[in-house]
This record gives structure tokens, C-alpha cells and sequence, in this order.
């Protein structure tokens, strides 16, 4: 078998501090807070969850829920992530629910409304929407994963901040912002949110490479700015990446909402594949094989990708992908690639534009976020020996496929 069926795996030494027990740092956060002097007996909390996959998210809202009851407090939650779901209260529920949120695991109703308040317009000239069900109650707390954004680069981009103005603006607000550039408007618009709406505070977490909480930070309204601006060079250089800038072929086997808003980071797989620019990193041919099932067949990002299959395409909510899209502005995300019977038969074309196949740069990863391990042909492990971040394996595993063509998963790293 030639080469470029052939990979070796390949471990980055990632940098590993976490949190021992994030259930007790939050806990011991909400203690230092002293919340109970800006809080009344019997009051009903709104807790904001959005639609991103965060490490031990059940556990972390159902502790919110906990820490507010230990207050006398009456919490429940409501979904905060603007157009996904389709843009309905039952999509977002279900998005919720997929990510193990409901009242049976964390302790409190969800309360899912698409109904929003306008709140004016801010200087960007941008009207600003708000879920009317979080302006309507005692308090609101937000819980969010601070992060880089994968359409534009700013101070501020995933975080507290945003999870008030895009998140709770619902698809209506979510959709007026990017219209504006979220670039210029996300912070304009939360400080007006801000000035409206009763939040009482905002946990913001980071993860290391490894997908585990590096940091938790209970933070007041006045602070959310400073500490998504803080919090997004943390979690910059924490973010994994493949350590090569020039490949021939990046086989991706997932992508999904749960992976990435995009479905595929835009900051693993190439900034420029969506917003343009210098192609750094160059992976000349992109391949993406399935569709994680949480993504509720929104393949948003799927425009990014040169060749797929038939089975991913398959799988796509057209109305949900087009919702995302029609949403951000950036019509190119669901755009569909060229799309071949069976994963065998993609990466067969992929070989075949290769001048070289036995020579041929390829990786293989499980998704965007998972790059702790990846696979990688011979003729990339000089490369990858010099960089003294990687450990190389010594078993070469054959790309194999059952019956119908499908790609089998490889062995654990040994």
C-alpha cells in the first residue's frame, strides 16, 4: 500500500494545567462574590447557556443552579445563542437537552423564547435586540467559554460580551449585529444591554488544548469587558493547533456546531477559508467526512470544505444551515463542496492531484478541537521530529474501509 494510505501518530506535548475541581472553583467563586447583599429571598434567575460544547457543562450549570438556590433564590435556564436551533425555543431546547442540559440533570426548568425587546440603537448605528424573557426577571447570570471568534478579530470576541449581545439578541439581534460587523458593534451593543438589562454576574471559562477548564472567573456587569479582553489572550495561546503550515491534504473526519460555531475552526483549518487573507496555514486540500450528530443537521461551515460525502451532505438541515448563514451574513459558510459516493473515493481524488503520492504532506485529525493526537504521513516526520513539541509513534496504520467505503477509525496512540 502506497504511503498516502499510510500514517504514523503523532502526540503534541500540550501544555496541561487545568483546574483539580471546577465544581469547587465555582463554588468558592460564588462564595468570595457575596451575592447575597444584592439579592432578595424568593427572587426568579435567568441563567443564560448558550449552544457551544464547554468541558463538564452540565455539571457547571447544574452548580449555578445549586449556588443560586443556596442564595434562596428561584433559578431557571434560558438559551442564549442567537439563530441556532433554526431559530426556534423548541430547536434551542432540543441544542440544550443534546448537550446534557435539562431540568433533570441541572436542577432547573428551561424556559426557551425567541421574543425579543429593542433596546435602541448604538452609535454604530446597529439596533440593539434583547431576549425579553432575560430584561423580565430579578437577575440574570451568564455562563459562557471565553474564546477566540472564528469570522473576525477584535479586543473583545467569544465571551460574556457577546453572549449578551449576539446570544440573547436572539436570531433577530444576532442577525441586526453582524449586518453591522460584529467587530465594530459587540461592545457598543452590550453596554447598552448592560444599562438595561438586571445582570447580577457572569462566569467565564477557558480551556486548555486537552479540552479541560484551565480557568473559571465569576465576574460583576462592570467587569465583563475587561475580563473577556484578558480572558481571550489566555485562551489564544491556549488554543490548539496542527503544528505544520503547508499540507496537501487535511482529512477531517467530523465537523459540527459542537466542534465549532463554524463547524470547523477557521483558526485550525485556515482563517482565510472564510474571511480571506494570507493562506497561512496552507492546507491545500481540505476534507471533511461526517456530521456530528448534536449538529442537528446545521452544517454551517461546510463552504469551507473542497470534497465531503454523500453521507454528510445527506445529513444536512438545509433550513438550519440556511438560518446560520442568513444570520451571520456570510453566505459562503453553506455553500456545499463537491461531494463523492463514499469517504474512500474522496480521498482517492485527494491522492490523485498529488504530484507525489508517496511523497504526499497529509494529517488526519478527529475534529477541529480535538488536536492532542493527529496522524501524519512519512514524509512530514522529519518536520514534525525537529520541532521538539511532538512525540512520533512507531506503528504506521493503513488507512482502512469496511464494505461500503466508509473510513475505519485508526488505533489509540502507542
Amino acid at each position: 500500500m502506497e504511503n498516502g494510505w499510510t500514517l504514523y501518530p503523532v502526540r503534541q506535548r500540550f501544555e496541561d494545567d487545568a483546574l483539580d475541581d471546577p465544581l469547587d472553583a465555582l463554588r468558592a467563586a460564588f462564595g468570595a462574590a457575596h451575592l447575597e447583599g444584592r439579592v432578595q429571598p424568593g427572587q426568579r434567575v435567568a441563567v443564560a447557556v448558550g449552544s457551544r460544547g464547554i468541558c463538564k457543562l452540565p455539571q457547571l450549570v447544574a452548580g449555578v443552579v445549586a449556588c443560586l438556590r443556596s442564595l434562596q433564590l428561584a433559578p431557571f435556564i434560558i438559551p442564549a445563542m442567537g439563530s441556532h436551533g433554526r431559530a426556534t425555543a423548541e430547536g434551542q431546547t432540543a441544542l440544550l437537552r443534546d448537550l446534557g442540559v435539562d431540568e433533570a440533570a441541572v436542577g432547573a426548568p428551561v424556559v426557551s423564547s425567541m421574543a425579543v425587546t429593542s433596546l435602541g440603537r448604538v452609535s454604530t448605528g446597529a439596533e440593539v435586540f434583547f431576549a425579553r424573557d432575560a430584561l423580565t426577571v430579578d437577575h440574570l447570570v451568564l455562563l459562557n467559554r471565553v474564546k477566540p471568534h472564528t469570522a473576525f478579530r477584535s479586543q473583545v470576541e467569544s465571551g460574556l460580551c457577546k453572549m449578551l449581545a449576539v446570544g440573547l439578541g436572539k436570531d433577530r439581534g444576532a442577525a441586526n449585529l453582524h449586518k453591522y460587523g460584529l467587530a465594530r458593534t459587540l461592545l457598543p451593543a452590550a453596554e447598552r444591554i448592560l444599562a438595561h438589562a438586571p445582570v447580577l454576574c457572569g462566569i467565564a471559562v477557558v480551556e486548555n488544548a486537552r479540552d479541560e477548564i484551565h480557568t473559571l472567573r465569576l465576574v460583576g456587569p462592570e467587569a465583563f469587558a475587561a475580563t473577556d479582553a484578558e480572558l481571550l489572550t489566555t485562551a489564544r495561546a491556549l488554543l490548539p493547533r496542527i503544528p505544520l503550515d503547508d499540507l496537501d491534504i487535511l482529512l477531517v473526519d467530523e465537523m459540527g456546531k459542537n466542534i465549532s460555531g463554524t463547524g470547523i475552526d477557521p483558526n485550525v483549518v485556515g482563517f482565510w477559508r472564510r474571511a480571506g487573507g494570507e493562506r497561512i496555514p496552507d492546507y491545500r486540500t481540505l476534507i471533511v467526512l461526517d456530521l456530528t450528530r448534536q449538529s442537528h443537521g446545521n452544517a454551517v461551515g461546510i463552504g469551507m470544505v473542497d470534497l465531503t460525502t454523500r453521507r454528510l451532505i445527506d445529513q444536512i438541515d438545509y433550513p438550519a444551515t440556511y438560518t446560520n448563514a442568513l444570520t451571520t451574513g456570510i453566505w459562503t459558510s453553506a455553500r456545499t463542496p463537491i461531494h463523492l459516493e463514499t469517504d474512500r473515493a474522496v480521498i482517492e481524488m485527494a491522492l490523485s492531484k498529488v504530484p507525489d503520492p508517496q511523497q504526499v504532506r497529509m494529517v488526519r485529525i478527529v475534529n477541529t478541537l480535538c488536536l492532542e493526537v493527529f496522524w501524519a504521513s512519512a514524509a512530514l516526520l522529519p518536520e514534525l521530529r525537529s520541532l521538539g513539541i511532538v512525540d512520533v509513534g512507531d506503528c504506521a496504520q493503513p488507512l482502512r474501509f469496511d464494505a461500503a467505503g466508509r473510513l475505519l477509525p485508526f488505533a489509540a496512540f502507542r
